[in-house]
């Protein structure tokens, strides 16, 4: 028998993302993502920890990446128990 569960969030309101593209952006980039944390993350990766404020914000934000050639590895929502994606260097 098959289960469904209802989603625990409704994906129009505000939330926080990790997303994760290969290679190390540089401090440059930073004003591109608006308020993205990047974090420098061992193996040539880069994790960005972006509050966004509904749909067409977080698809602002992948068309920007997309535009501008950078490999998109993961895209995630956090639940706001998830705090430890935190891992290298912090720009």
């Amino acid at each position: 028998m098959n289960e469904t569960h209802p989603p625990t969030h409704n994906p129009d309101e505000p939330g926080l993302y990790a997303i994760r593209l290969q290679g190390h952006l540089d401090s440059r980039w930073s004003s591109r993502f608006g308020n993205a944390s990047i974090t420098l993350e061992a193996g040539g990766q880069t994790l960005l920890t972006c509050p966004v404020v509904d749909q067409a914000e977080l698809y602002s934000l992948l068309k920007k990446i997309r535009d501008a050639g950078l490999p998109l590895l993961s895209l995630m929502r956090l639940e706001s128990h998830q705090t430890n994606l935190d891992k290298g260097e912090r720009k």
